[in-house]
């Protein structure tokens, strides 16, 4: 598998879990803005943003959790090169609603909680 990108959790907003237990996890790069940070991820890029968005089809692994990606959408992966920022929901949608948003497979929303800890690997591979 290629990498597409990989990065490391550097910091988990007061939020984040809530949105987690329903499927939702916001990435935004680190030196977000403050109200954004509150529901964000914050994560520092290790490799990649690649050139070409992931399609249908790639993965995507936060610590012990795997999904695979349902749909994405029109500017996703244009958001994730500018500024390190995509809405990933899990809810296996064969449409992206929002411009801005990965869809993957449903995850145990638990896990997923659990997954979101400081230093955890977030990778989308194709």
């Amino acid at each position: 598998m290629t990498v597409l990108l990989r990065t490391r959790v550097t910091e988990i907003g007061p939020e984040v879990a809530d949105l987690a237990e329903g499927g939702v996890v916001i990435l935004f790069a680190d030196g977000s803005p403050p109200e954004l940070a509150e529901v964000s991820v914050l994560h520092k890029v290790e490799e990649g943003p690649s050139a070409g968005a992931p399609g249908v089809g790639a993965s995507i692994v936060i610590g012990a959790v795997s999904a695979t990606i349902t749909a994405i959408g029109a500017t996703a992966w244009d958001k994730v090169q500018e500024m390190g920022h995509v809405v990933i929901s899990f809810n296996d949608a064969a449409n992206a609603e929002r411009p801005g948003e990965i869809c993957a497979s449903a995850v145990e929303t638990e896990k997923l909680v659990a997954a979101l800890q400081q230093d955890a690997v977030i990778t989308i591979s194709a």
